[in-house]
């Protein structure tokens, strides 16, 4: 099988790569939405990449656009059930500034962000998981994608920069500070491989594990282009048996955390399952005002200007 044909078929499939909860709506773009509009005002244009869906509560702004698969992946590898494919492309979003911020739809702001924290000039700011250390080199199957893309990157950057060393470890659910240029780069000139490896797949392959939350990464730290920050954040697992105590921790942290990701592992539960049910609920809680992306209803808009109503003046 060539590097090119990886993910094509069932024996390649990634533990848990094609389960219910990689595409269920459980609210989640909502709510980071109103998380960025809370703790991040000022940020620059929104771009959303999906395969074709719209939210029906989306608003229509010129602050934010939807950019479909077929503007932005060649359709010859279309359709896509493979998120680490589908982001390989995201620097070539038309009008995306050189630098930007890229976040999954399960990852949020958890306090106001200084942008100066996330970018010294093109330097990014990065962090380590708190997962075990990645032990060995080998592409294992039954590891985790993230496991599996830190012994990519261990093996390409040790055999192509001289003196590397390797830190095993995965690096935390966050958002991403990327700069274009950097990866137009390493698409076109320092390991184009590596993109071709992860285009090759459709669904998500053990194979052929992420690079952009991974080697990407890496390359930046090993050329002075990244540094590791000590963020303050949370990573919440729904499939977890203490998911209602870390959903009222993390309610409890509100603005503390520079960011937390909800990851959906209940695979194949029912949309009804009342784990998911309680994360919808926590973040209602948590971000109650819709965001100026979001359509109001009538009572919404009632809400919204009693709420501001209440507001104590700061005192002068």
């Amino acid at each position: 099988m060539t590097q090119m044909a990886m993910g094509k078929s069932a024996e390649d499939l990634a533990a848990y790569g094609n389960v219910e909860g990689r595409y269920r709506d459980n609210e989640e773009l909502r709510y980071s939405l109103r998380a960025l509009e809370m703790f991040f005002p000022e940020h620059g244009h929104i771009y959303i990449v999906t395969d074709g869906h719209r939210p029906a509560w989306l608003e229509n702004t010129e602050r934010l656009t939807i950019v479909d698969h077929r503007d932005l992946i060649p359709a010859s590898s279309l359709p896509l059930f493979n998120s680490s494919h589908i982001e390989s492309y995201i620097h070539h979003i038309a009008g995306l500034s050189d630098r930007f911020i890229y976040l999954n739809d399960d990852c949020f702001f958890g306090a106001p962000v200084n942008i100066e924290e996330w970018f010294c000039g093109e330097t990014i700011s990065l962090a380590w998981s708190n997962e075990p250390a990645v032990q060995g080199l080998e592409i294992l199957a039954c590891s985790d994608s993230l496991a599996n893309a830190s012994r990519l990157s261990n093996v390409w950057l040790s055999a192509n920069l001289p003196g590397y060393v390797h830190a095993p470890r995965t690096f935390a659910h966050a958002p991403r500070p990327l700069v274009k240029k950097v990866m137009n780069d390493l698409e076109l000139r320092i390991a184009p491989e590596l993109f071709a490896g992860v285009r090759g797949t459709t669904f998500r392959s053990w194979k052929s594990p992420p690079i952009v939350s991974d080697f990407v990464l890496r390359w930046c730290l090993s050329h002075s282009k990244g540094t590791i920050q000590n963020w303050c954040s949370m990573h919440l697992s729904v499939g977890d048996a203490s998911i209602e105590q870390e959903l009222q921790k993390l309610e409890d942290n509100l603005g503390a955390l520079d960011f937390f990701c909800i990851n959906d592992t209940t695979d194949d539960a029912p949309n009804d399952d009342p784990r998911l049910a309680a994360v919808r609920s926590t973040l209602q809680s948590m971000f109650p005002l819709p965001s100026s992306f979001e359509r109001r209803t009538s009572e919404q808009k009632k809400e919204s200007e009693l709420a501001l109503d209440n507001i104590e003046p700061a005192p002068v």
